[in-house]
């Protein structure tokens, strides 16, 4: 089944695609849900208003700046949206950085595996990076486990903004 919404990259069970507008309800249940709201953070999306303006503002601004953001992942098989996967050009960050969210039912079948190293090897063979960055929170365990799995390495402790926390910046060559 297809997906509205322009394809980025296809792997065996997922579909990485840009966002549109039709996906606000999936936003606001994303940014609300456990480990989005315990690993990255409370962005204050709580109405279907908020989340267009999170898309427009956010993932599909970047798309238009920079041809790459943060898309959704959705299963092949059906179309339903699992998550979000993608390139992020942070102000804070020197290098571009994967970023990647499940919803919680989707959580431990390997799909973030799936789509998080089919993104590396899109931001090295369709933009050209030489070098990709991660940051996760030190309590993210599962998240430190696949960042490792994708073969990076833990550079150094982190603050996006002064007033945040710690993060664990991750590197990798590609």
């Amino acid at each position: 089944m297809r997906v509205p919404g322009k394809t980025i990259l296809e792997t065996e069970r997922l579909i990485l695609r840009e966002f549109n507008l039709e996906d606000t309800a999936f936003i606001l249940e994303l940014l609300n849900s456990p480990g989005w709201l315990d690993y990255i953070g409370d962005r204050g999306v709580k109405t279907v208003e908020e989340a267009r303006v999170y898309l427009a503002e956010g993932p599909m601004a970047s798309f238009k700046k920079h041809g790459f953001g943060l898309a959704m992942v959705a299963l092949r098989e059906n179309g339903e949206g699992i998550g979000m996967c993608g390139l992020i050009k942070r102000d804070s960050l020197p290098d571009v950085d994967i970023g990647y969210a499940l919803l919680p039912a989707f959580m431990g079948k390997g799909y973030a595996f799936e789509i998080a190293s089919a993104t590396v090897n899109y931001a090295r063979d369709q933009h050209g990076l030489r070098r990709l960055v991660a940051i996760t929170d030190p309590k993210n365990v599962a998240s430190i486990k696949l960042l490792e799995k994708l073969e990076m390495q833990l550079e150094q402790e982190v603050q996006l903004r002064p007033d945040d926390i710690m993060l664990y910046l991750y590197g990798r060559n590609l």
